[in-house]
């Protein structure tokens, strides 16, 4: 019989690699409720399972969370209840202040534009990007988890790595960003749209989920002229907006009054000019980010 001092063992060495696989998951299925449940369903088939038999449980705990994204995966696309291109990944809000979580999460500037991208491969491709890419797994520990040979798993990952080289990389400097986003608003609020071209690349694509009729609904609008229209029809949104860090990038969370958040937006600023811009404004989802999202107090630029 397991003793108290077993289970208090098994549970701090769990903890140990709590990080790890979170951040596994919330790359796997781009939404942190859903990662955090897979998660627990690793502690949960830990604590099943005969522990003192795994002799690398890193790697155990690893394939196992992969495993249940895998499924997770798989039953989006089986169900088809939300087209997999109208999902956005679900943004880690912050605020200025260090947030160790959040950075440990955050690890490899997991932009939102990357997510964007590995939403688009299929469940097996993004399985071994993300555990060999971001993760160093090696390829002969991938194939068990996806069902491939080694060879087949190398495959997959350099598959998706031609796919994930189409993602925009931002500028490393989130001052720099900021500069170009607060500009953007200011823009926008001034009702600019000569100021709000030259702020966005020409080839700018706004990404934005919303819901109607109680189903989720994709909106893509491209190139600058078109996204610099699209921000006027909208500057009235702005009057709430406040700066926070979407994804450790320069974004906003935009209210309808000063406590009622209606959306999340990040943006992707490269070479100086906005190239991207994901708006989470599905209430449904949104909901899911309240205590990020509500706890700062809302406010102009």
């Amino acid at each position: 019989m397991e003793t108290v001092h077993d289970a208090d063992q098994l549970a701090r060495q769990f903890e140990a690699h709590r990080a790890r696989l979170r951040g596994v998951a919330y790359r796997m299925l781009g939404s942190l409720s859903e990662a955090d449940d897979a998660v627990q369903e690793a502690w949960l088939r830990l604590s099943r399972s005969d522990a003192g038999s795994v002799v690398n449980l890193g790697g155990w705990l690893t394939a196992v969370v992969s495993r249940v994204c895998l499924d997770l995966l798989r039953s989006r696309r089986a169900r088809r209840e939300e087209p997999l291109e109208a999902l956005l990944p679900e943004p880690v809000v912050g605020g200025d202040g260090p947030d160790p979580e959040q950075e440990a999460l955050l690890a490899d500037d997991v932009g939102l534009a990357l997510l964007v991208v590995l939403g688009t491969l299929a469940p097996a491709e993004r399985l071994a990007f993300v555990l060999h890419d971001m993760f160093a797994v090696p390829y002969d520990e991938i194939g068990p988890i996806v069902g491939r040979s080694t060879a087949a798993a190398r495959q997959l990952a350099s598959r998706a790595r031609r796919r994930v080289r189409s993602a925009a990389v931002p500028d490393p400097d989130v001052t720099t960003q900021r500069t170009v986003v607060a500009a953007f608003l200011d823009a926008a609020r001034g009702g600019d749209l000569g100021a709000l071209v030259e702020l966005l690349d020409p080839d700018v694509v706004i990404h934005a989920d919303l819901r109607a009729g109680g189903s989720p609904v994709s909106r893509t609008v491209r190139g600058a002229m078109a996204v610099a229209e699209q921000a006027l029809a909208f500057s009235w949104r702005a009057e709430f907006a406040r700066p926070a860090l979407v994804n450790g990038a320069a974004g906003w969370v935009v209210a309808a009054a000063p406590d009622r958040p209606i959306a999340v937006m990040g943006f992707t600023v490269a070479r100086g000019r906005i190239v991207e811009i994901d708006i989470l404004a599905d209430p449904v989802r949104l909901s899911r980010l309240a205590p990020a999202v509500f706890a700062a107090d809302p406010g102009r630029e």
